[in-house]
C-alpha cells in the first residue's frame, strides 16, 4: 500500500487527472489522495499504541458514529491492523489490543532456547511423526538415496499455551535410527541428536517467505484463513559438513517478526 502522506514526482506533463505545481526543474508534484479507512486506521494505531495489551477496542458501531464514516470503513481499517498484528479478533468477544509481536534474532537455536531467551514458556503438541520416502528433493537435501526412509516430525509450537508455529523436521532414517523412540524421552530434538548420536548442528542455510495461512493451518494456529504467515525453511549441517535435517516452519505472521544483524563485508 501506498503511504498517504507521500509525494509523487513526475516528469514531464500531466498525469491524467492529476493536479500540481510545476517547479524551475520540469518536474510536477503531486500529492496523493489519502482514503477514509486508511486515515481511520492511522488514528486506530495511534490511539492504540498507548494502551496495553488486551484492552477491548470500540465496537464497529460506535466506531462508525464516532467518525461519522460506514461500518465498512471502519472493519477495512480494523482488519489491517489485525493482518499487521497491532490488534486481535476473538470470535464472539470483539477485537483487541494485541500483545508485542515475538522477535527472534535469526541464529542456530532450537524454538525452546529462542522462547526462553524471549522469557517464554515453550511447549509443544506432536501432530504427526512417521517415516515417508525420499523424494528427489529430500534425497538431495539430506544426501541419501532416492526411495530412502526419511523421519517426519509436525508439532505445533506453543509460547506460554499460544499456538506460534507448525514445524516439520525431517531426518535420515539411516543416520539416525531409533529417533523416534529416543524422542519419547527427549523433549528437545536437538538435545536428543547431541547426547544419544553425537551430533551437533553447526551452521544452516534459512530461507525467509510469506504464505498464506491454509484452512488447517489456521485451524492448529487459531488465526484466519488467508493471514499472511512467515514460513521459514532451514537446511542444517553439522561441523563436518553433512546434512542433519530440513525443515519447514509457517509462523503467525501477526505474532513473529525475525531481526537479522547485519555487517557490511570487509568490514
Amino acid at each position: 500500500m501506498t503511504d498517504a502522506s507521500a509525494v509523487v514526482n513526475t516528469a514531464g506533463g500531466n498525469a491524467a487527472g492529476g493536479q500540481g505545481t510545476t517547479g524551475g526543474d520540469g518536474d510536477r508534484t503531486r500529492t496523493a489522495r489519502v482514503p477514509k479507512y486508511y486515515r481511520l486506521k492511522r488514528h486506530l494505531q495511534d490511539m492504540t499504541e498507548t494502551m496495553p495489551p488486551g484492552t477491548p477496542v470500540p465496537p464497529e458501531r460506535s466506531l462508525a458514529a464516532e467518525f461519522d464514516t460506514s461500518r465498512t470503513t471502519v472493519r477495512q481499517a480494523l482488519q489491517e491492523l489485525v493482518v499487521e498484528g497491532r490488534l486481535e479478533r476473538i470470535q464472539g468477544k470483539g477485537t483487541f489490543v494485541a500483545k508485542p509481536k515475538v522477535a527472534q534474532v535469526l541464529q542456530l537455536t532450537s524454538y525452546t532456547e529462542d522462547m526462553r531467551a524471549q522469557g517464554l514458556e515453550p511447549t509443544s503438541q506432536l501432530l504427526e511423526i512417521g517415516y515417508i520416502t525420499a523424494d528427489d528433493r529430500l534425497s538431495r537435501l539430506l544426501d541419501i538415496p532416492e526411495g530412502g526412509r526419511v523421519l517426519r516430525i509436525e508439532r505445533l509450537r506453543l509460547a506460554n499455551g499460544e499456538p506460534m508455529a507448525i514445524e516439520t523436521t525431517h531426518l535420515s532414517q539411516e543416520r539416525f535410527p531409533a529417533l523416534r523412540r529416543s524422542l519419547v524421552k527427549y523433549t528437545s530434538l536437538y538435545t536428543a541428536l547431541a547426547e544419544v548420536y553425537g551430533v551437533h548442528l553447526a551452521h544452516a542455510e534459512e530461507t525467509i517467505e510469506t504464505s498464506l495461512a491454509t484452512p488447517r493451518e489456521a485451524g492448529l494456529l487459531g488465526t484466519d484463513v488467508g493471514l499472511p504467515m512467515l514460513m521459514l525453511s532451514r537446511h542444517s549441517r553439522d561441523s563436518n559438513g553433512d546434512p542433519v535435517e530440513w525443515v519447514r516452519s509457517v509462523y503467525r505472521g501477526d505474532r513473529y517478526k525475525f531481526v537479522a544483524n547485519l555487517e557490511r563485508p570487509g568490514g
